[in-house]
């Protein structure tokens, strides 16, 4: 593993979290959350059938002996589970409808974390990203002022970091999702020990152009400084300006960023998607994420094509929100 996720590792053994994975049969997940546990790195719970997952690991060749399996039909707290849930959803589902969609492993396990008994959940092995994000929108939901969540990139190069948002989630943010990122992506900032500075871009700096869509990148700007005062939010800028401390003492000499953002808010997915994907491929940034951001307790969503390394990584990120969050 890269330096950052050794790091991450050492503060999250130093909590030792519980982390529920739904999907504990699938054999790449069911391998990671026993290489957690048998790490000492947190406390794994995997949902599924007592039998299948029993059988994975035998066909695995690992041991079950420091995880804990949930079986939803077996579990003896079910019916505490449905009443909170039923309160939760507050008059959109019966009982006896949650009762049955409880048993969907993806809404067990997010009302594993709701109540307490995990701090955070990784799925998305077996499952769309609507299957894992829609239980933790319903149940967990987003935190206060924060409408939606989002997704960001850690981009790591040797021993900088930079926060890459919106890459993931919202097609056609407007002004007020993108302010709503921006505080969120600087708190996720926080989370991996970096002193959030926040640049919002555009392809115009500081009114060098004028149209609707810089427009909605500077009234983004003013609305993300009036919610988190207390972080440094400046915009709009083009990424040179925002990033290169000569360009930004031509372009913004008046802007306290001086060209030292490291939190870069994009104005569409279109665009933070392809500018991780260029400082991924061309700038040599390794990119880490999704990361999903914006929740009450944290819940990431895994790539269908993903490896054990994948998922035991994700785990940790997903820890490392939960135990400072």
């Amino acid at each position: 593993m890269s330096g950052i996720f050794e790091q991450i590792e050492a503060k999250v053994k130093s909590e030792f979290p519980t982390i529920v994975f739904p999907e504990g049969t699938d054999k790449r997940v069911l391998e990671a959350a026993i290489k957690l546990a048998d790490n000492k790195v947190l406390h794994p719970i995997v949902v599924g059938n007592n039998e299948e997952v029993a059988q994975k690991a035998e066909e695995i060749g690992l041991s079950l002996e420091n995880v804990e399996v949930i079986d939803p039909v077996e579990y003896p707290y079910y019916d505490e589970l449905v009443t909170a849930f039923v309160e939760r959803r507050k008059g959109k589902v019966t009982e006896e409808a949650a009762r049955k969609q409880l048993l969907n492993v993806n809404y067990f396990g997010t009302m594993l974390v709701y109540v307490g008994k995990a701090a955070g959940l990784v799925s998305g092995a077996a499952h769309s990203t609507g299957d894992t994000v829609r239980p933790a929108l319903q149940i967990i939901k987003t935190r206060e002022g924060i409408k939606k969540t989002s997704g960001v990139f850690i981009m790591v190069k040797g021993e900088e970091r930079l926060i890459f948002a919106d890459c993931a989630i919202n097609i056609a943010p407007d002004s007020k999702d993108l302010a709503e990122t921006a505080v969120a992506a600087a708190q996720t900032a926080r989370v991996f020990g970096v002193d959030p500075k926040v640049a919002m871009l555009s392809f115009s700096t500081k009114g060098s152009a004028v149209s609707p869509e810089t427009e909605k990148v500077a009234d983004a700007t003013k609305m993300a400084q009036e919610m988190a005062p207390d972080v440094l939010i400046d915009g709009e800028f083009q990424f040179d300006a925002a990033f290169v401390p000569s360009v930004a003492e031509t372009k913004a000499p008046d802007s306290p960023l001086k060209g030292q953002a490291n939190v870069f808010v994009f104005p569409s997915l279109e665009a933070g998607n392809i500018g991780y994907k260029i400082a991924q491929r061309l700038g040599g940034y390794e990119a880490i994420g999704p990361i999903l951001q914006g929740l009450n307790k944290p819940v990431n969503d895994l790539s269908r094509g993903c490896n054990v390394e994948d998922v035991y990584k994700l785990a940790l990120i997903t820890a490392m929100q939960g135990v400072n969050a």
